[in-house]
């Protein structure tokens, strides 16, 4: 059996000793300067030896780290080459984005013209679903998640964050029994509701909206008016509210495009906070750089 001293301690004496800094080493690696001596020091164990002059300045290599630097330079130059040609067939396929429903819907489907003309070379396969595909597992490349807080267990960047308004069609308040003016008016159409399957006690609903708007409109009754029309499914609420049957609260993000031509409006200012939506994959997935295009063009075309 070969005995073989810590990758991570190879990894770090490596970068050091082709940067001939800890500190660029450190941030090549994502680690800290001390980080990468703890790791030095460990393989200097090891070996029974310093493999750096650290005083005085600059940075130089022992003769014994001369001898060692070559040969893991040499191996870790072997390790990719062979990873690479293990992995050339992978930049062929599609790159497999999940993604919840409503936003795969209303958001990303729309914009996919955008995305083959920026990235004809780049592939997307397209998973909308509302439950959580194990990336790990191999389920899909890159998630889209839907959440107050960025996932812990993966790399992971928010995109952007929504927040949530009364939406409606224009065709509904133009024959409507009153203008909206205030808060309470609202009452007087239809208020269509959606389940939020996740149970969250601060999700933005109709029950949160209205309590938050009494601070503002004390004219507004407290109510038990029940929803005039309710979906399981968010897409058909919005369907309903686009039908013209009511009034919901809506992701500013879900419904921008249609907020933007003007098939939907916001029937008041008042907002409830949302989630981030945040683009999630394993580290050093093998797709990397069609991960990186693809959340620098989501970013572009909000």
């Amino acid at each position: 059996m070969r005995k073989l001293p810590p990758l991570g301690s190879l990894r770090a004496f490596e970068a050091a000793a082709r940067r001939m800094s800890f500190r660029e080493a450190a941030i090549e690696l994502g680690v800290t300067p001390t980080a990468i001596s703890h790791q030095i020091r460990l393989l200097e164990g090891i070996c029974g030896q310093p493999l750096f002059r650290r005083r005085p300045r600059p940075l130089v290599l022992t003769d014994v780290g001369e001898r060692l630097f070559p040969v893991v330079r040499n191996g870790f130059d072997a390790f990719a080459t062979a990873i690479a040609s293990a992995s050339a067939g992978v930049g062929q396929r599609p790159l497999r984005v999940t993604s919840p429903n409503a936003f795969a819907s209303r958001w990303l489907v729309p914009r996919l013209p955008k995305w083959r003309e920026e990235h004809p070379e780049i592939p997307l396969e397209i998973i909308g679903t509302d439950s959580v595909l194990d990336l790990r597992a191999g389920n899909a490349d890159v998630a889209i998640r839907y959440a107050r807080r960025m996932p812990p267990d993966l790399a992971a960047q928010e995109i952007f964050r929504d927040r949530f308004f009364p939406v409606c069609s224009p065709q509904l308040l133009a024959k409507g029994p009153l203008q909206i003016e205030r808060a309470a008016d609202l009452l007087q159409y239809p208020l269509i509701h959606f389940d939020w399957m996740n149970r969250d006690r601060e999700a933005p609903t109709w029950s949160r909206w209205l309590a938050m708007a009494r601070s503002v409109d004390p004219g507004i009754p407290d109510t038990n008016k029940a929803w005039d029309l309710s979906f399981r499914e968010e897409l058909h609420a919005i369907d309903a509210v686009a039908a013209g049957q009511g009034i919901a609260i809506c992701s500013d993000v879900v419904v921008s495009r249609e907020l933007k031509s003007g098939a939907l409006v916001k029937a008041h200012d008042l907002s409830l906070p949302g989630y981030g939506f945040y683009l999630v994959c394993v580290p050093d997935h093998p797709l990397q750089p069609h991960i990186e295009a693809f959340s620098n063009w989501m970013r572009s075309v909000v």
